[in-house]
């Protein structure tokens, strides 16, 4: 019996090795959100190549009240480009080579891992290439992000199921939210901070009583107020949300998921109290059900930085697929 059980297990073993090649196993990678490893000569990185890659790849996000970078860069020069450092979850690597591209690579050492790999035979070869590419480049790395981000809420999800049968969709976002307030025609979600809180507001309106393609800044503006103004209170009676005038808004539309959407990001403040955040409003159009969904998330939290609380509610919003 013993050698009839060697012989199927030699023979398991040789038509393995005959078959076609199992890909290697990867190990887990590693790093924070939206924080990239610089894989860069020292020169280069003290030069104007460093300065294009922090001015373009590290820009301010916008709607913030204070400066915050889309990426945080890391640094790393080519010769400790090696174990755990090939782990890092997203790379951006700078290369002299007689070609001048960029390439884009999946899981190349680890998984998930996100790669770019920009050469050329000069500075200023490298240096047009970070440029000429530079929106094509963070698209890439942003959706990375945000996928990783999605995979990491998905670890532990709220039971949103009350939320989908109201509005007909799916949404997730972390079981550390609650629902603050719900009533016939909106929801009001919220998870606490140290300072603050980082809120998500969901509502809609009929598409007749507003045209997507001709809706115009004020109005979106004056819409979200009225909103805000009844659903958001304030620390007092008398106070209560608006968009901050002082700062203008940055409007921009895409496709997400197939439907047309407008983005909206500013800050907002409380009338009548010193408080105040950056918001970041989605609004979609939904044909099918002749409707404008609105997701609208907004940050309060004096004292902390405020780009991953946004960038968790942008990943929360994307995550909406309308039934």
């Amino acid at each position: 019996m013993k050698k009839h059980f060697s012989y199927l297990l030699f023979l398991i073993f040789l038509s393995c090795g005959k078959g076609e090649k199992t890909a290697p196993i990867l190990l887990p990678s590693s790093g924070n959100i939206n924080d990239i490893s610089v894989i860069i000569a020292n020169d280069l990185w003290a030069g104007f190549v460093g300065d294009s890659i922090r001015a373009v790849i590290a820009e301010p996000v916008y709607g913030l009240p204070q400066e915050e970078p889309r990426f945080s860069l890391k640094q790393i020069p080519p010769d400790v480009f090696s174990g755990f450092v090939k782990k890092s979850r997203t790379i951006l690597r700078i290369i002299k080579a007689d070609e001048a591209s960029t390439k884009y690579y999946k899981n190349p050492y680890a998984s998930p891992q996100t790669m770019v790999v920009v050469s050329g035979p000069t500075p200023s070869a490298i240096n047009n290439q970070i440029l000429n590419n530079a929106a094509n480049i963070i698209a890439k790395l942003q959706a990375s992000e945000f996928a990783e981000k999605r995979r990491r809420i998905k670890k532990a999800l709220y039971n949103s199921k009350s939320i989908e049968d109201h509005f007909g969709i799916k949404i997730q976002f972390p079981s550390v939210y609650r629902v603050a307030k719900a009533d016939s025609s909106f929801y009001w979600i919220r998870k606490d901070n140290k300072t603050g809180s980082v809120n998500l507001m969901l509502y809609s309106i009929p598409m007749n009583s507003i045209s997507f393609d001709t809706i115009e800044p004020e109005a979106i503006n004056r819409f979200r107020d009225s909103v805000a103004r009844l659903h958001i209170p304030g620390p007092t009676k008398s106070a209560f949300m608006t968009t901050e005038d002082a700062y203008v808004p940055q409007y921009s539309t895409s496709l997400v998921q197939g439907k047309k959407v407008m983005k909206v990001r500013s800050l907002w403040k409380i009338k009548g109290a010193f408080m105040s955040g950056p918001f970041l409003t989605y609004i979609i159009q939904d044909i099918k059900n002749s409707r404008l969904l609105i997701a609208e998330g907004f940050v309060y939290a004096p004292s902390l930085e405020k780009r991953d609380f946004i960038f968790e509610l942008e990943a929360i919003i994307q995550s909406i697929k309308i039934e």
